[in-house]
């Protein structure tokens, strides 16, 4: 539908107006006869338009434009039209027999541009280096200016092991980034792996919500219980969502039966639905603390929003994304399908989820961020102005969207020399990222006796330099130093992630996870689910870090590059 837009973009803006606007409110005139002479005026310009304008028109394709008008005037990204064609290619490509390829990707298109919400665990995007907040620029050499999410997601998926060009725009960087990415097979674990830390704290990282996850969490919870289950760290961050019958299901582990999980409200009949749990809890002494971040979304909120309405666990992290809205798929003539958002969803408090449009492009933009260790955005925590509410015990959590957690952490960020450095690496993060993977194999490879908890000395450093001068990525010696406990911290979970897996690599990095540090010492430091509450109050700030003012970045006082 991207062919549609002309230079008929006046007469159309016109023609919706006159549908959308209410223009026609006359004295004596009822409602539905108002929509009858709208209709008819918008039909009149649409005839006027086709037979008369100095050059020849489509009339399919102003029809087209009108209807893109209309969603666009919702101001909602989720509420899309989509095309016949595109539609049964789709239906193809994600059936049961058809081999599906794709880039691994959750994108939408916001003010006509295509942005990433989050590479998916595991698949070839995430691996190349794509990042959230990314915007496509172009897909197989074609501008993608304009798309909407169907068109891009149609030119991103194909066969597996076939290739696709894409140039990726990345907030705080001059230049578009060029990558190819090997379409592939997306099958990914929902629990990749569980762990069991000091002091009996168990850790479990739910990584989407699939098909299996509910069973995946309990596989996890039951090995964790045979070993000594003392509490539990629940990780939901990067977690995109997925399906509201597993967000629903996990969180029915935690609580006691008929406690409410989450509730639909929209206008149309059947769009109200509340969801309450059914099945006595499996561990229901068990101390929880549930981490999220800006990239938990969807039916990670559902979970992390009933358990702590409900006063079942601590919330720890940042604020999430605030994606809390129904889509509905409804069936239109030629063969179209129209996705409507028709609901939202509320907490068990009465807390909507989905977080205001505009708050989530100034987070996406990095508005009042530094940068993490990992190489993302880490926005200050700050509540102000935000709606108040009780939970079912009494505690004040925050409502206007998205997850306020109960106890903000700022996870380790880099200085501001340090940001703008990897930013200038940045500018040619194909090659950064390609090179990493690559030696990474190689160091693997050159060192069979590895074990968890290595260190890369200064020869390693000067080893992926000159790779990456070979390789054609062009930086100074000075750029590279003030970028190394980045690139350090990059190197060594990518050696681990090819030496041991999932949880070789999570074994290696997790003493640098703020979060997940005070989870679980706050854990260990509680007897039951309130005197966790208890403990995290006397939590003042993280420490290890001086919180500066405004959009200035972070300044770590730990995390020293080791030689």
């Amino acid at each position: 539908m991207r062919n549609g837009r002309s230079v008929l973009a006046p007469f159309l803006v016109l023609a919706v107006a006159m549908v959308t606007g209410g223009w026609f409110l006359q004295k004596g005139v009822s409602q539905d006869e108002n929509i009858y002479l709208q209709i008819r005026l918008f039909q009149e310009v649409v005839d006027h338009v086709a037979d008369r304008f100095v050059d020849p028109v489509d009339r399919s394709k102003l029809y087209d434009s009108a209807v893109e008008g209309v969603l666009k005037e919702l101001d909602d990204p989720n509420s899309s039209f989509i095309d016949a064609k595109t539609w049964e290619s789709f239906r193809f490509r994600s059936g049961a027999d058809a081999e599906y390829g794709g880039v691994g990707l959750e994108i939408s298109a916001r003010e006509d541009v295509i942005t990433v919400i989050t590479p998916i665990p595991g698949g070839p995007a995430i691996r190349a280096g794509i990042r959230t907040g990314d915007h496509i620029v172009e897909i197989g050499g074609e501008s993608a200016l304009g798309w909407s999410t169907d068109e891009a997601a149609e030119q991103l998926r194909g066969t597996p092991d076939t290739s696709i060009d894409v140039v990726i725009g990345r907030p705080g960087v001059a230049d578009p980034i060029p990558f190819t990415l090997v379409r592939a097979v997306i099958e990914i674990r929902s629990v990749p792996f569980a762990s069991m830390l000091e002091g009996g704290i168990g850790y479990i990282p739910l990584q989407l919500f699939s098909e299996t996850s509910t069973r995946e969490v309990r596989e996890a919870l039951d090995s964790l219980g045979r070993e000594g289950l003392q509490g539990l760290i629940l990780d939901l961050r990067q977690n995109p969502g997925g399906l509201l019958d597993q967000g629903v299901a996990i969180a029915d582990m935690f609580l006691d039966v008929g406690a409410g999980i989450v509730e639909t409200r929209g206008r149309a009949r059947g769009q109200n639905e509340s969801f309450n749990a059914v099945r006595p809890q499996r561990f229901p002494d068990l101390p929880l603390v549930v981490l999220v971040n800006e990239n938990s979304a969807s039916a990670s909120e559902i979970v992390a929003g009933a358990l702590q309405d409900h006063d079942r666990a601590l919330v720890l992290g940042a604020r999430s994304f605030g994606k809390g809205s129904v889509q509905t798929l409804y069936r239109l003539s030629g063969g179209n399908v129209l996705r409507l958002t028709t609901a939202r969803w509320f907490t068990p408090s009465g807390r909507s989820i989905q977080k205001p449009h505009e708050e989530q492009q100034a987070r996406r933009a990095g508005v009042g961020a530094a940068m993490g260790l990992a190489g993302g955005s880490v926005t200050l925590p700050d509540t102000e102005g935000q709606p108040t509410f009780d939970s079912m015990g009494g505690r004040t959590i925050f409502g206007g969207g998205g997850i306020t957690p109960d106890l903000a952490v700022v996870p380790d960020t880099l200085s501001r020399a340090e940001a703008e450095a990897v930013l200038a690496l940045y500018r040619q993060a194909a090659i950064l990222r390609s090179e990493i993977f690559n030696h990474a194999v190689a160091y693997v490879q050159a060192h069979p006796g590895l074990a968890p908890g290595f260190d890369l000395a200064r020869g390693d450093f000067q080893a992926f330099y000159t790779r990456l001068e070979k390789a054609g990525l062009e930086t100074d010696r000075d750029t590279f130093g003030q970028a190394q406990r980045f690139i350090r911290y990059q190197l060594e979970r990518e050696i681990a992630l090819q030496a041991w897996g999932p949880a070789g690599r999570f074994e290696q990095t997790r003493d640098s996870d703020v979060q997940l540090l005070e989870a679980a010492e706050l854990l260990r430091s509680s007897e039951g689910p309130q005197s966790l509450f208890r403990a995290a109050e006397l939590v003042q700030q993280p420490r290890g870090f001086a919180l500066s003012s405004g959009s200035e970045a972070l300044a770590t006082s730990g995390g020293s590059d080791r030689e």
